[in-house]
C-alpha cells in the first residue's frame, strides 16, 4: 500500500506530495501555490481520490480485495497543512 500521493491543483497545476492518513479523509486541501481550496469531486471520498496520483489507503485496500475495506475512510479531516 502506498501512503504518499502527489496532489495536482486543477487551477494552477502545482504539485505537492503528501502523506495520506490511514484512519481519516482529507476533505479539504489548500493549494500551496495559488491557495484554492480543493474539495473531493462528486463520487470521491477525499482530495486524494480526486486530485492525487494515488487514491487513499481505504480505496487501495478495497481495490486489493481486503476484507472490510469497502467502507471508505474514517472521520474526515477538515483541513490540511
Amino acid at each position: 500500500m502506498q501512503l504518499e500521493s502527489t496532489l495536482t491543483c486543477p487551477r494552477c497545476a502545482h504539485q505537492a506530495t503528501e502523506t495520506m492518513p490511514t484512519d481519516a479523509c482529507w476533505f479539504f486541501y489548500e493549494c500551496k501555490s495559488c491557495g484554492v481550496l480543493l474539495r473531493p469531486l462528486e463520487g470521491d471520498c477525499c482530495v486524494f481520490c480526486s486530485y492525487g496520483a494515488t487514491p487513499c489507503p481505504p480505496v487501495q485496500a478495497a481495490a486489493d480485495g481486503t476484507p472490510s475495506a469497502a467502507a471508505c475512510c474514517g472521520p474526515q479531516i477538515v483541513g490540511a497543512n
